[in-house]
């Protein structure tokens, strides 16, 4: 396959199914840890109307919907590329970053979260999926 056209399938395909993760998590997470009594979370104005009453636990299920989002996409952008394999993982993860970014000033989350989050979950992430498949 033409190197080129296979470096934009794994770009195609590390966000695709990035994002497939992340979402798959975030669903999940809500059974797992409820969030607080008569809070409606199938909404931005309602989750962001009741973000005060999140506690600390509220918030592991987006961190890791994040963390391991940006994980399996890099992993995936990693190892369908046909060269540079580092670079596509931290691509997938540049990405994210920045929807995460979006994410702190579209929902207003506790500054402690908003710094784990971006510091933790997107690069330091990526780098580990192209890590992961670039190890001799």
């Amino acid at each position: 396959m033409n190197p080129i056209v296979r470096n934009i399938l794994a770009v195609i395909a590390g966000l695709f199914v990035g994002s497939a993760a992340n979402m798959g998590i975030i669903t999940i997470g809500g059974s797992i840890i409820p969030p607080p009594d008569g809070v409606d979370v199938s909404d931005m104005e309602g989750l962001k109307s009741a973000m005060h009453l999140f506690e600390p636990k509220h918030f592991i299920s987006p961190f890791l919907a994040h963390a391991l989002g940006t994980l399996v996409g890099a992993l995936l952008a990693a190892l369908i590329a046909a060269n540079h394999k580092m670079k596509f993982a931290l691509g997938i993860g540049v990405f994210f970053l920045f929807g995460g970014i979006a994410a702190v000033f579209m929902l207003p989350s506790p500054t402690w979260f908003a710094v784990l989050d971006l510091a933790g979950a997107y690069i330091p992430m990526a780098w580990l999926g192209g890590k992961l498949v670039t190890r001799k």
